[in-house]
């Protein structure tokens, strides 16, 4: 998604980078990634989803290429405020939401205040069982080791330990990744936002989570160590209308472990719940699906 052009617009807290592709005449389709990843997570997706769907890829304040505010509230509520204002500008109110890890924070807040016709929820934080330890120990590293080596090391240890296959992250996606974070602003810039991620805003949410009549499909990596897939059992079990999916030898970067699978199956769940074009393999309204995946040779796993 790289050689995709990035749009800009103003929100109230600072100004958000986006890529939008598809025409704004289709239903919306909003892909928000977490932390520390960018919209660059969705390259293998927006050109699946842009024939049918109007593609809108945000990076979130303080991300991505992003004004990164000294000053703004880069929590995920607040991340919520800031996806709605810009969807305003565009012209959408009504839309279908994907959310990775924290960016599934931000689209549960979303589907709970309302305009979100259906949800897909990726390795999402949620409940009280966030943060994880990770980020609370970066969250306690000294001033003077808080240097562009160790956000070089942090960003990639984080994406060897939530993939499942490692080796399918290419160097330049992993650079990518890095980018928005160089230099002595970009590493202030990645504290700030793991300090953002504070836990608070989805602990106590079962009741409103049953009362959303919100199609969802739950996707997770059986080998998630950052968010175990006890939170997805519990999420489905929490959102009548949802269905989960779990990948067996996949972690918590799960758009990176697997697109070529989870792509597909988002577009087709989607294309049914959304769109409400009729398709040959229904997904069920509640329980599990387990996917069984294609087995790599071991040396291409960790």
């Amino acid at each position: 998604m790289s050689d995709l052009e990035k749009k800009r617009a103003r929100v109230p807290a600072g100004e958000m980078a986006y890529v939008e592709e598809g025409d704004s005449e289709n239903p919306t389709i909003v892909f928000l990634h977490g932390f520390p990843a960018s919209s660059y997570l969705w390259r293998e997706f927006v050109p699946l989803f842009a024939p049918w769907m109007h593609v809108v890829a945000p990076d979130l304040l303080g991300a991505g290429d992003s004004e990164k505010p000294v000053g703004a509230e880069l929590h995920i509520r607040a991340q919520a405020r800031y996806v709605r204002e810009l969807l305003a500008t565009l012209g959408v109110e009504g839309f279908a939401v994907v959310g990775h890890s924290s960016g599934g924070g931000v689209a549960q807040l979303l589907a709970l205040e309302g305009g979100v016709e259906a949800m897909v929820l990726v390795d999402s934080v949620a409940f009280e069982a966030w943060p994880n330890e990770t980020i609370r120990e970066l969250w306690s590293t000294p001033p003077e080791r808080a240097t562009a080596g160790f956000v070089d090391t942090f960003v990639r240890t984080m994406f060897a330990r939530g993939m499942g296959y490692p080796s399918r992250l290419a160097e330049e996606a992993l650079v990518e990744y890095l980018r928005p974070y160089a230099g002595v602003d970009g590493v202030a810039a990645l504290f700030r936002m793991a300090h953002a991620l504070d836990g608070i805003g989805l602990a106590g949410s079962e009741a409103a989570l049953a009362r959303l009549a919100v199609p969802t499909l739950i996707l997770w990596g059986e080998d998630d160590p950052f968010v175990p897939v006890e939170v997805a059992e519990r999420l489905n079990d929490a959102i009548a209308t949802s269905a989960l999916a779990l990948l067996p030898d996949c972690s918590h970067f799960l758009p990176e472990d697997a697109p070529e699978t989870i792509a597909p199956l988002m577009f087709d769940y989607l294309r049914s719940r959304y769109l409400g074009r009729p398709h040959e393999h229904e997904h069920t309204d509640q329980g599990t699906v387990l996917i069984q995946l294609e087995r790599r040779p071991p040396e291409d796993r960790r």
